[in-house]
């Protein structure tokens, strides 16, 4: 699995219009092959930092989505509450994944 993770710095001001518009950008992730799972967190506390992260089969897919009308689409607007802001962008290979045994 290879996970991408995006560190973005969100004002308190501009919060709640980043999470609607980032949000809404999401619809474009659907149906994107390779990807398992994206996630956009919350800070708790006094951080202003919130966290997205993309989960993909493989380094390619990735590299496949960045190239994608999926990518462009969720990244059309540079004007987006939150598409200004200081973000940093890294990447990781799973080498161990537990989870916790589905009930049923």
């Amino acid at each position: 699995m290879y996970v991408v993770v995006n560190t973005l710095g969100i004002t308190p001001d501009t919060a709640e219009a980043f999470e609607k518009a980032f949000i809404d950008s999401m619809a474009h992730l659907e149906g994107v092959p390779g990807l398992g799972r994206s996630t956009l967190m919350r800070p708790e506390g006094a951080s202003n930092t919130y966290l997205s992260t993309m989960e993909f089969d493989s380094k390619e897919s990735f590299m496949a989505w960045l190239k994608s009308d999926s990518f462009k689409a969720s990244h059309s607007d540079d004007q987006a509450p939150g598409m200004q802001a200081p973000n940093a962008v890294a990447s990781y290979t799973v080498i161990k994944d537990t989870a916790a045994p589905s009930a049923g």
